[in-house]
């Protein structure tokens, strides 16, 4: 099922947005969020937290996508907070589902955080094979989980 927005994440993945800035910019503007905005905020989290191997920015994008569909910001926020949480947990089982972890190290099978761990990424061109996976099903699971509903 490849709607428009899992088409647009792909396409921007593929401009050389981060995996996380592919999830917002596929996303936001729907939520309320423009492009560039969109862009910024999700700048920090490619490569697992700013190239440090932690959470997938797949994932990581995909929460900023939850927070905006369900978060709120009023004085007593818990019954969204919590659905933000539940549709996040979710996500997170589903994602682990498919792939076996959230963990940019674990999914790549390397630590992209050391210039060794990097370099043998991009030569075994990583970034664009099986990250383009992880961008995929996390678009593919938010078009389930929060777009479909």
């Amino acid at each position: 099922m490849e709607t428009d927005r899992i088409k647009i994440a792909l396409d921007c993945f593929n401009e050389r947005m981060s995996c996380s800035q592919a999830i917002m910019c596929a996303c936001a503007p729907e939520l309320g969020l423009d492009k560039r905005t969109a862009l910024k905020v999700a700048c920090a989290f490619g490569g697992g937290m700013a190239r440090m191997g932690e959470i997938c920015g797949a994932a990581t994008g995909a929460f900023m996508v939850i927070g905006l569909r369900y978060g709120e910001s009023s004085p007593d926020p818990n019954e969204a907070k919590e659905k933000t949480y539940q549709a996040t947990r979710e996500f997170v089982e589903r994602f682990k589902s498919i792939n076996g972890s959230i963990i940019c190290r674990d999914l790549l099978g390397l630590d992209i955080s050391t210039d060794e761990g990097r370099n043998s990424a991009n030569e075994m061109n990583l970034f664009r094979t099986r990250c383009t996976k992880f961008v995929k099903d996390a678009a593919e699971i938010l078009e389930e989980l929060i777009f479909s509903r």
